[in-house]
């Protein structure tokens, strides 16, 4: 039998820069996904040429960087919505002028062993059509800790033997968002005073999603589950489903499979909701985080 470790282990396809972007400047985060993008001004309106090239370097790194901007909320919505249209997301109200943005918020004063995004997922995968993306401006910042890291979900399903590939192409996965936002969700408003969550049987509801999707725009196959939303496998228990669940994601979060970013004020992130996981690290106790986040709608993974 021919020796898979070689295959199992090998490390993610170089993301090394390419010098054919004639306008903005890339620098690769990992080896894995992850690049900052300098030589753009957010505030001021895109071009088709320059948003053609912001939009290549989106498809090839999944999550993109920029730093030292200025942006109004309006113009956060803007150029988010140049990906897709944006959308209210559920469970967790919006600013009352702009109910597309979220502010992700943490004061100094709370300190809480669960803070928001704090442990890997997709955004909203419980939904039909789960958002494209996120795009996620820094207001506020400590000054040590509140990264986040990403892992690259294309990796997680590539590095796996071809046995298991085959096994995971034909499982559909069961997901929901009651274990954050049901009854007795885990985010609530006495434990997360700074957002406003709301907690309703509407979480309650299913939706399934294969297992293995294809990304619509590069065709490229990668894992779409994550331990927050997804509750099972179809036609198994959770208890039968848990080994497999745990294994992909302890493959999909290995070191070399993720990146890590330190955030400046002033910085957007851009990241590709199907093709990733992200976590947020609550490690800044004492210290006050304000996000802005606008969600971009997306389509039903096939």
């Amino acid at each position: 039998m021919a020796d898979q470790t070689a295959e199992i282990r090998r490390p993610a396809d170089s993301l090394a820069a390419d010098e054919d972007f004639a306008s903005i400047k890339v620098r690769p985060l990992s080896g894995a996904l992850g690049a900052e993008i300098s030589g753009v001004d957010l505030a001021r309106p895109l071009g088709n040429s320059l948003f053609a090239e912001i939009h290549r370097a989106f498809m090839r790194y999944q999550v993109i960087f920029f730093r030292d901007q200025v942006l109004t909320q309006e113009q956060h919505m803007e150029f988010s919505a140049r990906f897709g249209a944006l959308q209210v997301i559920p469970f967790v109200k919006g600013m009352d002028e702009h109910p597309e943005i979220i502010a992700v918020v943490k004061e100094a004063e709370e300190r809480h062993t669960y803070n928001f995004g704090g442990k890997w997922h997709s955004d909203l995968s419980f939904q039909e059509a789960p958002p494209l993306g996120s795009a996620l401006y820094a207001r506020d910042v400590p000054d040590f800790g509140g990264d986040t890291m990403w892992c690259n979900m294309y990796g997680a399903y590539e590095h796996l033997s071809p046995g298991l590939r085959r096994l995971l192409d034909g499982l559909t996965a069961v997901h929901s968002a009651r274990r954050s936002y049901g009854p007795q969700g885990q985010f609530r408003n006495d434990d997360i005073k700074s957002m406003s969550i709301v907690n309703s049987t509407a979480a309650l509801s299913e939706t399934e999603h294969p297992v293995v999707r294809t990304h619509p725009e590069t065709g490229r196959k990668c894992l779409f589950v994550n331990p927050v939303y997804t509750i099972r496998f179809k036609d198994m228990t959770e208890e039968e489903s848990r080994p497999l669940l745990r294994f992909l994601q302890e493959q999909a979060v290995q070191p070399e499979n993720t990146c890590r970013f330190r955030w400046t004020r002033g910085t957007l992130a851009l990241w590709d909701n199907r093709c990733t996981q992200h976590l947020a690290l609550n490690d800044y106790d004492g210290q006050r985080r304000e996000m802005n986040r606008t969600t971009i709608t997306g389509d039903r993974p096939y």
